[in-house]
């Protein structure tokens, strides 16, 4: 489906630095600046307090990142392809369920990706403050930082209806850099107090953990999560550049980013004699940078936060695709404007993403405001990723699943609780974004699930049955030609029954005689990129149901795969020959095409007999319905010759006692 470096090699480990650890790889800039924002006074700044904090990073990217997404989670693969949906399609036949771990994880981590990059811009040019540059220096005004911000946010979201493939090649060695500058400024910082490298010792967490110098208690977990935040792309992309090459570049990304921590905690040790202003002006990633190296910092730290940006937004793009495709979310209009599949515009999502990106920028202002919302979402996402994933081991290694399930639940909700106290600080808004989006998941998922319930004119009728009047229809001189081609988009069920609105359109309204009648059935597969099909002629050459088969992936374009369906079924034989008799191609030997889409509508809720649940989510789910594209346009046929029909639809219809006959006359 979408073009991949899934094998070990220098080029995909380079891509996949680019594409996989830019929201993991800038949590450097502000996580322990929020891990000492409640220890801004001088004499806080001491080796319990550093080698704790230091420790407790340690411990949480070796058990979260490591043990449970690079050594377990990329084993749950979905033919190659990862994240929470991917899982979620691996799984979902196990328990009923399990659905509601995947709509609040999906919820949650479409939410927190507004913040990831409101955060990290923010955090990398509000390094500019204060810098000298020469004989001047730069403004310490945050409506500065907020201007430029707003900028490179608003090019960056303006620029994705192009495609980003151009610039995407370069994100490889700009993280390489910036992985080598934090690693290699964190360890000239290290030697000054290698004494820091004790932090590697869990014994050192602990006891900062119990210490009083921890004025936060267990919830100096809330920022300490923060470092670990993009542990979700190292699966969810997956897929995309390989589990090989993710199982390369780890070590190497986890060494950097320790290094920059430890360098940051070494700093501040041989620091401590700051004063509380001092304290509160520094941020401890810029601060540990030498002088001459400040420009340097700076730049790199932005390009490093735009491209963990653009990660994150192209993210929501796959996150959203794949939700459509499991028919969790309305159908939105997609676009590729690149040349592979992977690279996917939704322009919904994408004006949306900036509208609440910018707004979380200007509201809360400064980065440590922001951090202090930041993360509370995501553990929410890790939470449902554990269940899932017991799920998926259960019937395999059922001992290490509740050995699983038991662990990083307790560790995953320990931090989640920590998380709690940031809900008054602005988690409350990632939050209401969650449950934002997964108020929409769930009206159209079970809008669908209770309207199929309530259908009462679900008429099915035999399609061999009228075979002998399609073949009559089709050879009948008296009827005009209303079509070469004329394709259904309806699905024909596996007993080859049809809903009867099918079969009226064409032979009750007005006969619509056609050389070929194509009733086309889309599957959609839990497997990503899946894309074949079968063909049922029932024992004719002008009647055929394609069953298609495409991943949860996979774009549904009609018009491109019915035509090369066609081409294939007459090199077969299959088919009659269709060559117009008049065209400005040569050698063209396919007819016209007339698509017709039955668009189902609903008649006035109220005079129907359902719970008042059933009204709200069946009443939900149509409004939805108006607000999502067209049929016609969501499987590619915009510039295609297509016709779309009404068909009533019956609600839980029933007689009414009341009415009764009084009179008849003759």
């Amino acid at each position: 489906m979408r073009k991949t470096t899934q094998a070990l090699s220098g080029a995909g480990m380079l891509i996949t630095l680019g594409i996989v650890y830019g929201d993991i790889g800038t949590s450097p800039l502000y996580v322990m600046n929020a891990i000492l924002a409640s220890a801004r006074q001088p004499g806080d700044l001491q080796p319990t307090v550093l080698l704790g904090s230091v420790s407790l990073i340690f411990w949480t990217l070796m058990l979260i990142t490591t043990i449970k997404y690079v050594l377990l989670a990329m084993h749950a693969d979905n033919h190659h392809e990862g994240g929470i949906f991917a899982l979620f399609a691996l799984v979902r036949n196990r328990a009923k369920w399990l659905i509601w771990p995947a709509l609040l994880g999906g919820a949650a981590l479409l939410a927190d990706g507004t913040l990831t990059p409101a955060v990290t811009v923010t955090s990398a040019v509000e390094g500019l403050k204060g810098l000298k540059l020469g004989p001047v220096t730069v403004s310490q005004s945050q409506g500065m930082v907020l201007g430029i911000v707003t900028g490179i946010l608003l090019g960056l979201f303006l620029i994705q209806r192009f495609g980003t493939v151009s610039i995407g090649r370069s994100f490889g060695p700009i993280m390489l850099l910036w992985f080598g500058f934090i690693g290699g400024v964190g360890l000239w910082n290290l030697l000054a107090a290698p004494e820091m490298l004790k932090a590697l010792s869990p014994v050192y967490a602990l006891r900062f953990l119990t210490s009083p110098l921890n004025h936060q208690g267990i919830f100096i977990l809330g920022n300490i999560f923060l470092a670990t935040t993009g542990a979700e792309a190292l699966y969810s992309d997956m897929g995309q550049v390989g589990r090989a090459n993710i199982y390369a570049t780890w070590p190497f990304v986890y060494g950097m980013l320790m290094l920059s921590y430890l360098g940051q905690g070494a700093w501040l040790l041989t620091h401590a004699t700051l004063t509380t202003a001092q304290l509160h002006r520094l941020n401890p990633f810029y601060a540990m940078v030498p002088a001459g190296g400040q420009v340097v910092a700076i730049l790199l730290a932005t390009l490093a936060a735009i491209i963990a940006s653009q990660a994150l937004i192209t993210g929501s793009y796959t996150l959203v695709h794949e939700a459509i495709g499991l028919k969790l979310l309305p159908k939105l209009r997609l676009k590729f404007p690149g040349n592979s599949a992977s690279q996917i515009y939704v322009a919904t999502v994408n004006w949306l993403l900036c509208l609440v990106t910018l707004s979380i920028v200007w509201f809360f202002k400064t980065s440590a405001r922001m951090e202090a919302a930041y993360g509370l979402a995501i553990v929410i996402t890790m939470l449902m990723t554990t269940l899932l994933l017991h799920a998926f081991l259960q019937p395999h290694h059922p001992v290490m699943a509740t050995v699983f399930v038991l662990s990083f639940g307790v560790l995953e909700s320990l931090f989640l609780v920590a998380s709690l106290v940031k809900f008054w600080r602005g988690g409350y808004v990632t939050l209401l974004l969650t449950c934002l989006i997964l108020l929409i998941m769930v009206v159209w998922y079970q809008g669908n699930r209770r309207l199929d319930a309530n259908l009462q004119e679900t008429e099915e009728v035999y399609l061999p049955t009228f075979l002998p009047q399609l073949q009559a229809l089709s050879h009948d001189d008296g009827v005009p030609t209303f079509a070469t081609n004329l394709v259904y988009v309806n699905r024909v069920r596996p007993d080859q029954t049809i809903k009867r609105s099918v079969i009226y359109s064409i032979l009750d309204q007005q006969p619509k005689r056609a050389k070929v009648y194509w009733f086309i059935t889309v599957n959609e597969t839990d497997q990503p990129a899946d894309c074949h099909y079968t063909v049922n002629l029932h024992g004719t050459r002008n009647v055929v149901d394609i069953q298609l088969y495409l991943g949860f992936k996979k774009p549904q374009r009609l018009n491109v795969y019915l035509r090369q369906i066609v081409n294939e079924l007459l090199d077969k034989g299959l088919i009659d020959g269709q060559t117009p008799e008049y065209s400005s191609e040569l050698h063209r030997r396919v007819g016209n095409f007339k698509f017709v889409i039955l668009n189902q509508q609903f008649q006035d809720l109220s005079a129907h007999d359902l719970s008042t649940l059933d009204r709200l989510l069946i009443g939900g789910r149509l409004l939805l319905q108006r607000l999502s594209v067209s049929s016609s346009r969501w499987y590619g046929l915009e510039f295609s010759d297509v016709i779309e029909e009404r068909v009533p639809l019956f609600i839980g219809q029933r007689p009414d006692p009341q009415l009764k006959l009084t009179r008849v006359k003759h």
